[in-house]
């Protein structure tokens, strides 16, 4: 999902579509909260969800500067909560997922 949203915003669209989750549901919601996007939908198309969402701008720039992938399946990268960076000192988000109990 990440992939697609810094893809989308190299190419400078306004909005593109993709596969949807519950999981990409949840981001979608986060990243609309603190700003990062515009508008999030999700709609049917044949019977199989998809996500539309519409990325933000400023000044002809894009809203997130930067998406970093740390962890990826070569290379695990497992912290405590408490011991992971601020981000932007506060400024900025990092998503982080708990597995369920």
């Amino acid at each position: 999902m990440l992939t697609r949203i810094r893809n989308a915003q190299m190419a400078q669209k306004v909005q593109f579509v993709m596969p949807s989750s519950k999981l990409k549901v949840a981001i979608a919601t986060v990243l609309k909260d603190e700003g990062y996007i515009d508008e999030f939908a999700v709609r049917e198309n044949g019977g199989k969800p998809l996500l539309d969402i519409a990325l933000k701008y400023y000044a002809g720039r894009a809203v997130i500067e930067r998406i970093e992938r740390v962890s990826r399946p070569g290379l695990r990268v497992y912290r405590a909560r408490t011991k992971l960076p601020r981000v932007l000192d506060g400024l900025g988000v990092a998503i982080v997922s708990t597995p369920k109990a």
